[in-house]
């Protein structure tokens, strides 16, 4: 059974087609999208959220109605998963019922146990450590504003798991990466090791650095999340003592090359990691990643359950 539950489970040629199959898909869209009603006709998608969230449940709720699939929202209230019910038991009730799982949670473990116990494709729609489902929008969206051959991406803010995701897949598609983050706020050496291992590969480099200046070097597009993230609340006082150096406004943006994009996994919090008047003169880019969250989730749904 395939799953989808990292960027690590995807080969180069796997995320070629994504990227390929996602400006596919939000092409035919446009022009003719009664075709794709009967992609996944008759199909069900489970979707199975820990945690509050547009995006990613947008996406996947708008993409898989879009494909002709069911989809089925099952809030925390609702299923209580490791709580209420077991993971193991609500991973096979599912597979029984649903074609497709996403699931968008706490831990990496409830959406690695699930894939181990449900008989349908399970895809993380977030997790503690990575968001896979958000990089391909990402790449995406830098594809449609540059290309990818020879070309820089560089995070600015918490190494966390958008950073990995970002970095596996920058790194598997030879694009250059770089991550300035406060000291103590790293990526995960075990990510580092292994996008470092890929981009010697497919001739990328990878930069980890404390210097958001460094980081935006010559950049082709300049990426940023929210410096507290969901879970973190309690660090949210000491994070805003730490992290205003990494904020990308437009003294950071002359670092970078005069064309790069401002890329945001949204939600924003102005004045803090991203200052107003950058995110409204990058808010073309911004919001076609946002956009592309849905064509990118829907070539994840082909790919998995077509």
């Amino acid at each position: 059974m395939k799953h989808f539950l990292s960027i690590r489970d995807l080969s180069r040629d796997d995320a070629l087609f994504l990227l390929v199959e996602a400006a596919r898909l939000k092409q035919e869209l446009r022009e003719s999208p009664e075709r794709q009603r009967e992609t996944l006709k008759n199909k069900s998608l489970a979707l199975v959220f820990e945690k509050p969230s547009l995006r990613t449940r947008l996406s996947f709720d708008v993409g898989a109605t879009q494909l002709g699939a069911h989809p089925v929202y099952l809030s925390p209230a609702e299923i209580g998963i490791g709580a209420r019910e077991s993971v193991a038991d609500v991973a096979r009730v599912l597979g029984r019922m649903c074609d497709g799982i996403v699931a968008r949670v706490f831990r990496h473990e409830t959406v690695a146990e699930m894939a181990r116990w449900a008989n349908v494709p399970v895809i993380n729609g977030l997790c503690d450590i990575e968001h896979p489902c958000q990089a391909l929008a990402d790449l995406m969206t830098l594809r449609e504003h540059k290309g990818l051959e020879n070309r820089k991406m560089a995070y600015v803010g918490d190494g966390n798991n958008v950073c990995h995701s970002l970095m596996l897949l920058c790194a598997k598609l030879g694009v250059d990466f770089s991550a300035a983050t406060p000291q103590g706020y790293e990526p995960q050496d075990e990510f580092v090791e292994i996008a470092k291992r890929d981009a010697s590969i497919y001739d990328g480099e990878i930069l980890i650095t404390n210097d958001a200046r460094e980081a935006a070097q010559n950049a082709d597009a300049v990426y940023t999340d929210v410096w507290t993230s969901m879970g973190q609340e309690a660090e949210s006082a000491r994070r805003l003592q730490v992290f205003p150096p990494f904020q990308i406004n437009a003294e950071l943006m002359k670092l970078a090359k005069p064309d790069a994009i401002v890329l945001h996994c949204l939600p924003a919090h102005r004045g803090e990691e991203i200052s107003a008047d950058t995110m409204e003169a990058q808010a073309k880019s911004i919001f076609d990643q946002a956009e592309n969250r849905l064509h990118a989730q829907k070539a994840v749904l082909v790919w998995l359950m077509g």
